[in-house]
């Protein structure tokens, strides 16, 4: 099912405002499941807990979207990928990564991964690390309306990466018709930890998303 078209964001006030009101919830929500995830309170305190999460979950769910949050635009076009799991302004289960642009081609992204990514004890699951890795190096070949899909993702794991502040970055090795090839990594203080190089293709077909 293609994603869902929203009516557009008419002004920068109102997406200022929309900002406001969105992003301090998905930012409790992650505090929230680090939380749930790492709390040692008695068994009375988690069912009072849990009473008040339906209570709240409830209060959220009177008026909801059909489905998925889809595509939104913005005054000027651009799009507000805010549900994506890697970037999603509104979604607790991304960190979020803020994506940076450099003149020089560079994409890059600082961000803490917490007890939420978890794989091995005290470091990040390797499936984390290869869906921070496909967007990242994806943004090397989006641009303004015209969106890139992975077509194949190579990774290489060289180390274990530990929880806690991370760096990813990523750049063009070359573009080929419709095809960009890009490379990058995953570091943390020590060093690199994992090695990405994948294919982004432009989709040629009308419709077709990323």
């Amino acid at each position: 099912m293609p994603p869902r078209t929203l009516c557009p964001v008419t002004s920068n006030d109102e997406l200022v405002k929309l900002e406001a009101v969105y992003r301090p919830l998905a930012d409790s929500v992650r505090r929230l499941i680090d939380a749930t995830i790492r709390t040692q309170v008695d068994a009375a305190t988690l069912a009072a807990a849990k009473e008040k999460i339906d209570c709240t979950t409830e209060e959220l769910s009177a008026a909801l979207m059909p489905s998925s949050f889809g595509v939104r635009q913005t005054a000027d076009g651009q799009s507000m990928p805010w549900g994506n799991v890697v970037i999603g302004l509104r979604n607790p289960v991304a960190p979020p990564l803020a994506i940076n642009y450099e003149a020089d081609g560079l994409v890059w992204s600082d961000f803490t991964l917490g007890a939420a990514y978890e794989g091995p004890p005290g470091h990040v699951h390797g499936g984390v690390c290869a869906m921070v890795l496909d967007h990242v190096l994806g943004a090397t070949a989006h641009k303004p309306g015209r969106p890139a899909v992975t077509g194949t993702l190579s990774v290489r794991y060289l180390r274990g990466t530990p929880l806690g502040p991370l760096r990813a970055e990523a750049h063009i090795d070359r573009v080929e018709g419709v095809k960009t090839f890009a490379s990058g990594h995953i570091a943390d203080a020590q060093g690199i930890t994992v090695q990405a190089e994948g294919v982004f293709v432009h989709p040629q077909n009308r419709g077709a998303n990323s």
